[in-house]
């Protein structure tokens, strides 16, 4: 029997976790095979992507607990590119894995 316990959503480490898209609004090009590579230094977070229709992608910004507010900037397999900001809420999921619900 494990006395450990999962890690709560506010305090989950981020840092080297890599995570795909699930789904994205009909106008957006992240997809399934976009893969984020995220990393954390305390409140600042930051991550590379790229896949499918992104040729390359970044977004920086801040955690509080279990939200994230940020900033991202990607280039379009069509070479243009797109920026916006981003608002997101952590879930630690049952088996461990981390789920981002993002706005």
């Amino acid at each position: 029997m494990s006395t450990e316990t999962a890690p709560q959503a506010d305090t989950v480490s981020l840092d080297g976790r890599v995570f795909c898209g699930v789904e994205n609004s009909a106008t957006g090009e992240v997809g399934q095979s976009t893969t984020f590579t995220y990393h954390q230094d305390h409140e600042v977070v930051w991550a590379e992507y790229s896949g499918g229709a992104v040729v390359r992608g970044y977004l920086v910004g801040t955690r509080n607990a279990d939200k994230l507010n940020f900033r991202y900037v990607h280039l379009g397999a069509n070479k243009e590119t797109s920026t916006g900001v981003c608002e997101s809420v952590i879930e630690v999921l049952e088996d461990g894995r981390v789920r981002f619900h993002e706005s």
